[in-house]
């Protein structure tokens, strides 16, 4: 039994082929302008990886923001079900997701099956999206892989709107302006997204592990900083890549569906 599950985003594009109920090929490649192209691309990886062609995928689930443009989906599944039934699979132990895209970000609690039981997304305002991080590291003139370990060298946290993304920016050529130190900044910048992440896990309820979806999972400081505020450690993922929990989850509902229809 070979699926596949297909997550095309605003920022990257991510494919998981399983075989067996096993990962056996993925990809992960940053989305071009056309969600059906970046969905090819993914997937012509995916594939290479796992010798095979793409007529050997019996059943393949699309999600993300690009859903609608995979010309090879079977299915289509949102991002919410997706990431939650995907991070659940890596760790069992898993009750509570938080899912930061690059135009939105989500809380999501699940059950013991993966199944989402209640969820709180934040998509009227970039701040505390990736390209809310993107955007501001290109102010800052630094890589987005730096933002992370600088903010952790930061003596102090200043103050930045995490309520506009619009604000926020201008607080950061203001405070570039007064000669702040760029770590102090992007240790604010981190600060703010953590506030509001954490704003939105207490709504949706924090149970059992807590585990990031999606890069900002990579981001350090944003984790530490989120551990520091709701007093406990957030899962890690080391067998799978959490940019890639949205195309397993799809995977898994794929395969779900081509047993079903077999029987």
């Amino acid at each position: 039994m070979i699926v596949a599950g297909c997550d095309i985003g605003s920022t990257t594009g991510k494919v998981v082929i399983m075989k067996d109920g096993e990962i056996s090929g993925t990809s992960l490649i940053p989305s071009t302008t056309v969600c059906e192209q970046t969905a090819r691309m993914s997937m012509d990886i995916a594939l290479k990886e796992a010798g095979l062609t793409l007529e050997n995928i019996e059943y393949c689930v699309g999600t993300g923001y690009g859903r609608v443009n995979i010309p090879f989906a079977t299915k289509n599944i949102t991002e919410i079900s997706c990431h939650g039934k995907g991070a659940h699979w890596v760790n069992n132990n898993i009750r509570t997701v938080i899912d930061i895209g690059g135009q939105d970000c989500k809380v999501i609690r699940v059950d013991d099956t993966g199944t989402v039981k209640d969820f709180v997304m934040n998509d009227k305002c970039a701040a505390g999206t990736g390209r809310f991080l993107e955007t501001m590291c290109k102010i800052l003139h630094i890589n987005i892989g730096d933002l992370g370990p600088l903010s952790l060298d930061g003596k102090e946290i200043l103050e930045v709107s995490s309520q506009c993304s619009v604000f926020a920016e201008a607080e950061i050529v203001s405070l570039m302006a007064e000669k702040k130190s760029k770590a102090n900044i992007c240790a604010g910048i981190n600060n703010s997204v953590a506030n509001r992440l954490v704003s939105m896990l207490y709504r949706v309820g924090v149970e059992e592990q807590v585990i990031i979806s999606g890069g900002v999972s990579k981001n350090v400081g944003v984790v530490k900083m989120i551990e520091d505020k709701i007093g406990r450690k957030l899962a890690t993922s080391p067998a799978v890549d959490p940019q890639l929990f949205g195309a397993v989850g799809a995977a898994l509902f794929a395969k779900r569906a081509l047993e079903r229809q077999k029987k």
